[in-house]
This record gives C-alpha cells, sequence and structure tokens, in this order.
C-alpha cells in the first residue's frame, strides 16, 4: 500500500535549491516538486532542452537552466544563471546518471566512459562548482547526491553503474571532509528500487519483478518517498549530518 503524500512544512524555506536531471518522471522531477512545496526557490536543470522546457512549465515557480553535466563550461552557466537569477545558492542536488545492463565481457571502453562521465564525474563537476560558490558566500550549504544501494551489492550486468555509484557514495564521504571547514554539508542517498515510467522503459519485467520482489514492504518505491529524505538531508533538520550515505530502501538480501 503506497502511503499518502505528505503536505510541505517549510523545511527549506528561503533557500535556493538546484536540482541536476530534473526533467524527467523519476527522482529528480520529484525532488524539485519537493523542495518547492517546501518553500524553496528552485531551479531546475537537464541536457534535454524540451523536456526541461515541459517539466518548467509543469512545475510552474521554477528556473529552468540547460545543463549536460559532462560540460565544464555548462556547469559553470548553471551555477552562474542561478546567481543571476536568486543572487546566492544553497543547497545543489546531484541527480544526474546514466544506466544500463551490460556485462563485462561485451561492454566497450566507451559505455563504460559514459557512465563513469555523467554519473561519477559530473557529480563531481557538479560539487566542485557548487563548493566555490557556497565559499565566495562565506560559508554553509549543503549538497546531496544520488548514489545507489547498487554502490553496495552485486547485480550482473552492472559493472559501470555500480562503480559509478560506490564512486559517488566515496566522493561524499570525502568531500564532505574538505567541505567540513566552510560550513558545507555533503551528503548523499542510497534508493534501491524507485518505479517510474523510465525505468520501466530500460529494465525488464523479469528483473524487475525480482528487486520487488526482494522488497519488505512488497513494493518499489515511489520517487517522492526518496526526494523526501533528500529533502531531509538539504535542510537545517540535518544540520550534523556530513559524509552519510543513507539507505532509502527496504530490500532484504
Amino acid at each position: 500500500m503506497i502511503p499518502s503524500y505528505p503536505p510541505g512544512h517549510d523545511l527549506l524555506r528561503g533557500k535556493v535549491v538546484v536540482v541536476t536531471a530534473a526533467a524527467g518522471t523519476g527522482i529528480g522531477s520529484a525532488v524539485a516538486k519537493r523542495c518547492l512545496e517546501e518553500g524553496a526557490d528552485v531551479v531546475i536543470s537537464d541536457w534535454h532542452e524540451r523536456r526541461l522546457k515541459e517539466k518548467a512549465a509543469e512545475l510552474g515557480e521554477v528556473h529552468a537552466i540547460p545543463c549536460d553535466v559532462t560540460r565544464e563550461d555548462q556547469v559553470q552557466a548553471l551555477v552562474d544563471g542561478t546567481i543571476d537569477r536568486f543572487g546566492r545558492l544553497d543547497v545543489l542536488i546531484n541527480n544526474a546518471g546514466l544506466g544500463g545492463t551490460k556485462s563485462v565481457l561485451e561492454m566497450t571502453d566507451d559505455e563504460w566512459a559514459k557512465v563513469l562521465d555523467i554519473t561519477l564525474t559530473g557529480t563531481f563537476r557538479c560539487t566542485r562548482a557548487a563548493l566555490k560558490r557556497f565559499v565566495a558566500q562565506g560559508g554553509g550549504g549543503a549538497i546531496v547526491n544520488n548514489a545507489s544501494v547498487i554502490g553496495w551489492r552485486a547485480q550482473a550486468g552492472q559493472a559501470h553503474y555500480a562503480a559509478a555509484k560506490a564512486g559517488v557514495m566515496a566522493l561524499t564521504r570525502c568531500s564532505a571532509l574538505d567541505a567540513a571547514g566552510h560550513g558545507v554539508r555533503i551528503n548523499a542517498v542510497a534508493p534501491s528500487l524507485a518505479m517510474h515510467p523510465f525505468l520501466a522503459k530500460v529494465t525488464s519485467d523479469e528483473l524487475l519483478e525480482d528487486l520487488t520482489k526482494r522488497e519488505a514492504f512488497g513494493r518499489a518505491a515511489e520517487p517522492w518517498e526518496v526526494a523526501n529524505v533528500m529533502v531531509f538531508l538539504a535542510s537545517d533538520y540535518a544540520s550534523y549530518l556530513t559524509g552519510e550515505v543513507v539507505s532509502v530502501s527496504s530490500q532484504h538480501p
């Protein structure tokens, strides 16, 4: 049974939040919506400009800036555009990532590199740009990364994605120590299975059924259930949490 969608409580009132890869139907879109409901000024970004415009129109009071996280110039333009619009940046939600299923026996260098560049190095680029802005503002701020339980658990055909998400976890822990002296917190969520149309499109019914059976509640998470935890980590309620990876999962071995 899916629980009722909870109302907002102004957890992010007065904060400016940037969400990457927010144009789809998954966690990025859900967390952008939740941030709005929690009182934030929200900037959404995505590499797909048409979908980005459609999502901005759907969400309403958001500012949209196209950004390909594999491009350093576009990452910097995202931060600069946020400052131009709102005068500051308080929270970065690193949601951009790329998956896929391919055996190591058949995986090419290009397939490996693309997943790592978007999922791990893209998170690094955005983190670096946001941290520099936080420091320039005098310190403070929060970054929330989207990792995955697959960074901890083995799954056939997921070597590139698992390596990237494990890297996001390590980046979260180490960058949190680099940022702590500036009053910046960096944490991550690690969802197990969050159902949305794109996932259903790229994953076999058999695999989805198997993964769902492993969940204690007998269902996948709704994207907004993951978004709720990201909002918590971005908020002042998580003021003493940094370098942590929070598993948003009911999965058992």
